[in-house]
């Protein structure tokens, strides 16, 4: 008789084969995004102190332009050479960006350094996908991007706080120049992890052959993304500009993307229509939660601010429930689809007086839960569904569709706002738009089965 043994399981993702890469690649997001609240909130004193209102729109859209370019190239390079060229190459911008702008005498050198910052972030968090994909069992992905998910999140509940003392305190340069500190020891570690790890090496025949045309959609895209982003924020020809555009996104896009993504073909393209949908309906909501609490209900802005943070610690909470243990993949996207809807509604139900100002509160929590199983979920879908050699590609995809699909949602939003008024039934069309698509996302999910 023959005697089988079962097979160890796989190491987990602090086990010390892969302790020091995870905890270097958490570090390098937590940085990003520390980053991505920290400039909202220095903002206003940077444009100040550097003359620089007239570019302060172009301080957020020129990094996002950059990350939208460089997640392009980030994925065709992993496919091509392998995720490490792409991963360092990105955390060395990410730094030189931090440098440029904590340093820059004008507004001009600020907004290069943001760029620089932004093409960074974009190069790295992409190739990260591709090395989780042949550094990790599959088996243990979804702890992966569930620690991914609270890395993004953790920030929110005290880059506020931490960057208000810090430009009190010391100077709005040091919101720059002093997260250069932390870059060395998560970089130290995620060398150490990288030296450590075996990785499989598949890369994909024609990764090569169409970088240059995809990097000039890449560019179109971007373009077309800012375009609306001002549009949205506009009065007068903001219109224009937000038809322009959307134009510019119809031709661009789709080249970008897997055949069938803007009309949820089954499979990889539901994946990334859904991401984009539960990002787009999220943000475009939660854009003008605050001001709302703020104009119709008289909260101040810090408290309006603090409705937010019950949304992170939900979405913690979320992506450490899915990372645990496997669940039906759809049910749980069908799930998720709804919580945001609810949340959405419940937000909106708050502009009216009768209705308390902790519902608004509530509805964060709601909302935040559905974004904390929907986002891990999909992450490890990609990686599911890519054929060996286009991790990175279908990543890059999944972070495209979901900048654009955001930026659309908040410019459509933001012109809705500014051609009706902040008024009270404004807020509401607003909020009743973004719960209508976050519900659609309940219909794709049972479309991400090939």
């Amino acid at each position: 008789m023959t005697m089988t043994t079962a097979s160890p399981p796989p190491a987990g993702i602090f086990a010390e084969r892969h302790r020091a890469l995870t905890v270097g690649m958490v570090a390098l997001i937590s940085l990003v995004a520390f980053e991505y609240l920290a400039v909202a909130t220095a903002m206003p004193v940077v444009a100040d102190e550097l003359d620089g209102h007239a570019l302060y729109g172009l301080a957020f859209s020129g990094a996002m332009a950059a990350g939208v370019i460089a997640t392009v190239l980030g994925g065709r390079w992993s496919d091509a050479r392998g995720p490490v060229g792409p991963l360092w190459a990105g955390v060395a911008a990410f730094a030189a960006g931090l440098v440029v702008a904590g340093t820059a005498p004008t507004m001009d050198l600020f907004v290069a350094g943001r760029f620089v910052q932004g093409f960074g972030g974009g190069l790295f968090q992409v190739s990260m996908y591709v090395v989780v994909s042949r550094v990790y069992p599959a088996e243990i992905h979804p702890r992966v991007f569930s620690i991914f998910a609270t890395a993004w999140v953790v920030p929110s509940m005290i880059g506020p706080a931490i960057t208000g003392l810090v430009v009190e305190n010391a100077g709005w340069r040091w919101v720059f120049i002093g997260v250069t500190a932390f870059i060395l020891p998560a970089a130290l570690l995620l060398w150490r992890g990288l030296a450590t790890a075996p990785m499989s090496d598949r890369p994909s025949p024609g990764a090569r052959s169409s970088i240059v045309r995809r990097l000039g959609w890449a560019v179109l895209t971007a373009v077309g993304a800012a375009l609306m982003q001002y549009g949205g924020a506009a009065r007068g020809a903001g219109l224009i500009l937000l038809l322009a555009g959307l134009a510019v996104l119809a031709a661009s896009l789709p080249r970008l993307l897997p055949a069938g993504t803007l009309s949820a073909a089954r499979g990889l393209p539901s994946v990334i229509t859904l991401r984009g949908i539960a990002a787009g309906a999220a943000i475009g909501g939660e854009a003008f939660l605050p001001l709302m609490l703020n104009e119709e209900r008289g909260l101040s802005l810090t408290m309006a601010g603090l409705t937010l943070t019950g949304g992170a610690l939900s979405w913690s909470f979320g992506s450490w429930v899915v990372g645990r243990r496997r669940f039906d993949r759809v049910l749980v996207l069908r799930a998720g689809s709804v919580l945001i809807a609810s949340g959405l509604a419940l937000m909106g139900l708050t502009v009216f007086a009768v209705v308390p100002v902790a519902t608004a509160f509530l509805g964060e929590i709601v909302l935040g839960l559905g974004m904390g199983i929907v986002y891990p979920t999909l992450s490890v879908l990609v990686l599911e569904l890519s054929r060996p050699g286009e991790e990175g590609e279908n990543s890059a995809s999944l972070g495209v569709g979901e900048s654009v699909y955001t930026v659309v949602s908040v410019a459509v939003t933001g012109a809705i706002l500014a051609a009706l008024g902040a008024a009270a039934s404004t807020y509401v069309l607003c909020f009743a738009l973004a719960s209508l698509l976050a519900a659609t996302g309940a219909l794709v999910a049972g479309r991400v089965r090939t």
